[in-house]
């Protein structure tokens, strides 16, 4: 992977937070490059600064300290407009509880990235559909999440993830509320789009079989980071 470009560079970032007089660090001095392409596991403990370390890489917070570029770009200081577009433009979200809308059928949940960012209906419908045929899930296009199983439900959120050609998608804890079955089936789409579309793979757990599935593992313990080799 060396010979790839870096999509994520971080240099000395740190994270504060303040609880009136008292400041509250969460990420110290974190280092880390992300290459173009990698599939990498950002793991540790619930309280270890994980969590935070995803949503500053996926531009929902904003390091105290530092630098972040993204395809060398800085991007740590970009007003919130330029943040939004960047985000947007270049990143797909999936969450443990997948965020779907309730009141809308999954071909509709997946075509609303591409609501704000403008694609007109008949390319949202085009692209959705196509999407969710990926996933294996074009037979449920008129449903709505209350009528799918968790593993249906993440399938879906991961196809809306891919809704505006993202280069990086960012899972946190993705298979988090599956069964065996569905973990695998997910785990197994991950590793599937990534081949066949050369997404980058960032995906924050604390699953242990979720972190060998990745060609590498960080380890965030108290805020700082460190390669971790598989077992």
């Amino acid at each position: 992977m060396s010979d790839l470009p870096p999509l994520v560079e971080l240099e000395a970032v740190g994270k504060t937070y303040r609880s009136g007089d008292i400041a509250v660090p969460v990420l110290r001095d974190v280092g880390l490059t992300i290459r173009a392409g990698e599939y990498v596991a950002i793991m540790g403990r619930s309280g270890s600064g994980k969590s935070t370390l995803m949503n500053i890489l996926g531009l929902l917070d904003r390091p105290t300290t530092g630098s972040y570029r993204f395809e060398g770009r800085e991007v740590a200081a970009l007003g919130d407009d330029e943040r939004s577009r960047l985000r947007g433009q270049v990143i797909g979200f999936v969450f443990q509880r997948f965020h779907l809308l309730p009141n809308l059928d999954v071909l509709r949940n997946v075509e609303l990235p591409m609501r704000y960012s403008k694609v007109s209906a008949d390319e949202r419908r085009r692209r959705a559909t196509d999407l969710l045929e990926r996933v294996g899930l074009g037979h449920r296009l008129g449903h709505r999440p209350a009528q799918l199983s968790g593993g249906e439900c993440q399938r879906v959120a991961i196809a809306r993830s891919l809704a505006n050609h993202p280069r990086v998608v960012l899972a946190d804890e993705p298979t988090g509320n599956l069964d065996t079955s569905a973990h695998a089936k997910v785990m197994q789409l991950f590793a599937d789009l990534r081949r066949d579309l050369g997404l980058t793979l960032i995906l924050v757990t604390h699953d242990q079989s979720v972190g060998r599935a990745a060609e590498r593992c960080i380890e965030v313990s108290d805020g700082r980071i460190g390669a971790r080799a598989h077992d």
